[in-house]
């Protein structure tokens, strides 16, 4: 007999954790969204390709980390949602200043145990409110520097089960966006970083980031970071504020008073309440200044 997702549910084949019709508020940082028809949390990489290999019948995946840079709708995401986080933890230093950093590891945790070795380079990681996973798939960056400036090679599982290692070469790599395809995940990286000079210190340069951070941006308020790319020779935030937006509401969805290209939920707020700000934005944004604001924020679910 196939091995349907509803065999697996109690299967000793897997170690991982596999549940039916599970809330997706919990698993993303705006605490929104409907239920995933299926939710697995794996115990390891190597239980995350097996569970895929076991499954015969054909269901969408849809891959999360820590689920800050995405908007769930609230009819719920068919087939089976996989979270990283926190099952791919590993961190390895190893020889000439590389790291080994898997998917589910948070950027803010990187970007501090590096430091704490004297590692340089990825201090900005430490404003981004997201897994390694997540900041590979978009390529996320601050204060000048991208996660793929520092990347050697990547590890990726397909919907398959399948593991393989691919070069940055491999990727057409550009601001926010990384050639991916929808049916892989990245699963682990090893990035190369250089040791600390006479300049400022890592652990001191974070400490330097989390104080800009905070006192212009609404940490804290459940949000998905920054919701639109700059376009080019300004910031969206700086459109949006220009465009009279700060503070505008739809439902319980407000742009935050902070920092305007952010969009807080302050409480209850629907994903659809989002989703129509996020509309009025690009769209008031786009009469204004005949700007098209593209997101960062990626949409999963049911429409």
């Amino acid at each position: 007999m196939k091995n349907t997702i509803d065999n697996l549910l109690k299967s000793e084949k897997i170690r991982g954790v596999l549940a039916k019709d599970v809330s997706m508020k919990k698993y993303n940082s705006w605490r929104v969204g409907g239920f995933a028809e299926y939710l697995y949390k794996p115990y390891d990489a190597d239980d995350l390709s097996i569970f895929l290999q076991l499954i015969k019948e054909k269901k969408k995946i849809t891959w999360i980390g820590l689920g800050s840079n995405i908007l769930v709708r609230d009819q719920g995401i068919e087939g089976v949602v996989i979270v990283l986080h926190p099952s791919l933890g590993k961190i390895i230093f190893l020889q000439n200043n590389t790291v080994y950093v898997e998917a589910g590891v948070s950027c803010v945790k990187l970007s501090q145990r590096c430091a704490e070795k004297n590692l340089t380079g990825i201090e900005f990681l430490s404003g981004i409110p997201g897994t390694v996973g997540g900041a590979l798939a978009m390529n996320a960056g601050a204060y000048g520097s991208e996660i793929w400036d520092f990347v050697h090679d990547v590890k990726i599982l397909d919907s398959n089960g399948v593991m393989y290692q691919r070069t940055k070469k491999d990727f057409d790599i550009n601001y926010r966006e990384v050639s991916l395809s929808q049916n892989e995940c990245f699963v682990a990286a090893h990035l190369s970083l250089e040791k600390a000079g006479n300049d400022l210190q890592p652990i001191e340069k974070i400490k330097v980031f989390k104080k800009e951070r905070s006192s212009v941006q609404p940490v804290g308020a459940p949000s998905c970071g920054s919701v639109f790319k700059n376009p080019a020779d300004t910031s969206a935030g700086t459109l949006i504020e220009r465009a009279g937006l700060k503070g505008y509401k739809v439902g319980r969805a407000e742009i935050s008073k902070k920092h305007a290209n952010f969009i807080i939920n302050t409480g209850e707020a629907k994903a659809a309440d989002i989703e129509s700000l996020i509309l009025h934005i690009q769209s008031t944004v786009e009469k204004k200044f005949r700007i098209k604001l593209e997101t960062e924020v990626k949409f999963i679910g049911t429409r």
